[in-house]
């Protein structure tokens, strides 16, 4: 289910994930539309916001404002944007429906772990919509996969979000197509790059609907999925940088981080310390008033795997209590560093395409917030009810 580009523009009805978006973002983004995809994906008004999102969801479709398919259909899906270096580049993928299955189970294999969230909130409103309203996002080593969703028509819609970034997307419902797709996608497993949470959801309901014997939402056993395929030039893989506060006035974390980096001066960072830090093989600590390269030392951490985000996880252990916050950009961690919202911040180098792969297949998952796939699907592009 979509919505009608004869009706309404989707660069006014289109929004970020819920879980980027902050209250005065919602309020901004349902004040450009009344069919505002945010307004049933994070509801807040009525008595039961998530039995008032059924409702409104039930009111656009009467109204015709989102049109229904008549047949089992694909939609090709295209991000296109300038990466940090100013190249520009593109992310396609197809949305469909991916069987659930544990862990462990089937074909799914998620890459990281997840930071404790409540799920009440999702679970609460798929109950209500018997909807996916928003994609799982699902990386497919099937080589090829990217060169199959080549669509040489014009796209049923394209428009610019207010980052600029350009998204367009086609309808596949070619039967030999379809099927084509379908087999590729089905033979390998699919590495979990966004969306664990929403993922674990759609078990936790479909487990409820089975144990209730309800069989009026078939669709449960699946959940809308937009799959890539995991390849370097079609993912720009960011890292989440870390943030500490909370740290006792006495804390040298300089020192306290030298048994498991060897520092060295960082001198003024400028706009180019991502590059200075692939070529150091450092992360960054930032100071109020210095940063250091902190490059690590294996043989303090026999076992640890090669990624920032498991080698600073030890060294951070090893601090006095702390908090910790995630953070993404550079600038944004300066900020906040520098204008003593954090008393210091950790800049990390991402992770690769390679490594992702390697440890989703391994078994393994990388520590929380190891990974910002960027940019992020828009919500809203399509929908997938779950009564059939």
């Amino acid at each position: 289910m979509r919505y009608d580009p004869e009706r309404v523009d989707l660069a006014d009805v289109t929004v970020p994930p819920y879980d980027v978006i902050d209250a005065d973002e919602r309020a901004a983004l349902a004040g450009r539309h009344p069919a505002s995809a945010v307004i049933i994906d994070l509801p807040t008004t009525g008595d039961d916001v998530y039995a008032e999102a059924a409702r409104t969801l039930e009111h656009w479709q009467a109204d015709g404002i989102l049109l229904r398919d008549d047949e089992p259909s694909f939609y090709v899906y295209r991000m296109t944007y300038d990466d940090e270096h100013e190249v520009r580049r593109h992310t396609t993928g197809v949305f469909g429906a991916l069987h659930l299955s544990r862990p462990g189970e089937g074909g799914i294999l998620p890459h990281e772990h997840t930071t404790p969230k409540a799920k009440s909130d999702r679970l609460n409103l798929t109950r209500a919509t018997r909807a996916n309203l928003s994609a799982v996002w699902g990386l497919s080593s099937s080589a090829g996969l990217s060169t199959l969703l080549d669509v040489d028509e014009a796209p049923l819609t394209e428009w610019h979000d207010e980052a600029g970034v350009g998204h367009a997307l086609w309808r596949i419902a070619d039967a030999e197509q379809v099927a084509a797709i379908a087999h590729l996608a089905d033979a390998s497993p699919v590495v979990i790059a966004d969306g664990h949470h929403r993922y674990e959801t759609a078990l936790t309901h479909r487990d409820e609907l089975r144990a209730a014997g309800d069989a009026s939402s078939p669709g449960s056993e699946s959940v809308l999925v937009y799959l890539v395929e995991l390849a370097d030039d079609e993912l720009s893989v960011l890292p989440i940088h870390r943030l500490l506060s909370g740290l006792a006035d006495d804390v040298d974390v300089v020192a306290a981080l030298e048994p498991f980096f060897e520092v060295r001066s960082a001198g003024p960072l400028g706009p180019d310390i991502a590059d200075q830090m692939l070529e150091q093989g450092a992360l960054t600590l930032v100071l109020p008033d210095s940063a250091w390269f902190l490059v690590p030392r294996p043989e303090a951490m026999p076992g640890v795997r090669d990624l920032d985000t498991s080698r600073l996880d030890v060294a951070l252990a090893a601090l006095p209590e702390h908090d910790l916050v995630f953070q993404h950009g550079v600038d944004q961690v300066l900020d906040r560093v520098q204008g003593g919202e954090a008393q210091a911040g950790v800049l990390l180098r991402p992770a690769t395409v390679g490594q992702i792969l390697e440890i989703a297949h391994g078994g393994e998952r990388m520590p929380p917030k190891t990974t910002f796939f960027h940019p992020k699907p828009r919500t809203g592009v399509v929908f997938r009810l779950l009564d059939e």
